[in-house]
């Protein structure tokens, strides 16, 4: 059972990371927390954008990939007010979306520098589901 969780679970952080790529996010990185002790969440999902403008962005597609590929609507959602750290909650698995100055500032890879992470290369998907490297 644990291993078909697992599976599932990878698979959602895959839709994730698609949909980050969609809209140009940058620095994805993944953590699994699941082998951690009083872990908030099973997973952190951080990335950043260069603006308001694209953290919202990014943000707000994330929420429609988890719609439409998972029918799984987020439970909890903060930041959009000023959009320098928008947090996705979808209980399991966490989005942190920053700009820059933010992320480094709050330097979650450090904080949770426990868990198992996987950076995620800054190539994009363009419209025409091409993967392109920048």
């Amino acid at each position: 059972m644990e291993l078909l969780q697992k599976a599932e679970e990878e698979k959602v952080v895959k839709y994730i990371i698609e949909g980050i790529k969609e809209k140009k996010g940058k620095g994805i990185v993944s953590i699994d927390l699941s082998k951690l002790e009083n872990a908030v969440c099973r997973y952190f999902i951080i990335c950043y954008g260069d603006s308001n403008t694209q953290v919202s962005a990014i943000a707000n597609w994330v929420e429609k990939v988890m719609e439409d590929k998972r029918d799984e609507k987020v439970w909890r959602k903060q930041g959009f007010e000023n959009a320098q750290w928008v947090l996705l909650d979808y209980v399991d698995i966490v989005i942190h979306i920053f700009q820059k100055e933010a992320r480094d500032f709050y330097n979650l890879e450090g904080l949770w520098g426990d868990g198992y992470l996987r950076k995620f290369e800054n190539e994009y998907i363009n419209q025409k589901g091409l993967v392109y490297n920048e």
